[in-house]
């Protein structure tokens, strides 16, 4: 990657929908090679997907959660059996395989606090392999992104 790609891929964290031509003006480049760049950034997985960013209040996820669950083992087992059950809940945004105490950091987003407490009794007080877990209820979303900054960057 270059300076280009990293340009480009700057400008396409912010809006995905930008226009090649307006892209390729504010890169000095043509847009047939920001179309071909483009095209090679997503062949590799530099660019992993195209997604819509949706404010969880408009579709009624009013309430986030970060968790922090501590398994009963570190043991590849115990930890891939929890990850896979994590992955197919839809209310769980973000989960994360963390070092210290041996566990997992989760984002939560559900409708109320009552909904969270229902999935914490399913997901975490019911569940032989959580040792223990602790629910941080969110205030306020200051700073939300999946931005990554390139080499360089500021």
């Amino acid at each position: 990657m270059d300076k280009f790609d990293l340009a480009i891929l700057q400008i396409l964290q912010q809006d995905n929908l930008t226009p090649q031509r307006v892209i390729a003006e504010r890169v000095n480049l043509s847009p047939a090679a920001v179309q071909r760049r483009v095209s090679a950034l997503m062949k590799s997985g530099v660019i992993e997907r195209n997604i819509a960013v949706v404010d969880p209040r408009a579709v009624g996820a009013l309430v986030t959660v970060v968790v922090e669950v501590h398994l009963v083992s570190d043991q590849s087992s115990v930890v891939r059996t929890v990850k896979d059950a994590f992955l197919a809940v839809p209310e769980i945004q973000q989960c994360y395989h963390v070092t210290g105490n041996g566990g997992l950091i989760l984002i939560a987003l559900l409708p109320d606090l009552e909904a969270y407490g229902r999935l914490a009794e399913r997901l975490f007080a019911d569940n032989a392999l959580v040792e223990s877990y602790r629910s941080l209820p969110v205030l306020e979303r200051v700073k939300v992104g999946l931005t990554v900054c390139g080499p360089g960057s500021e």
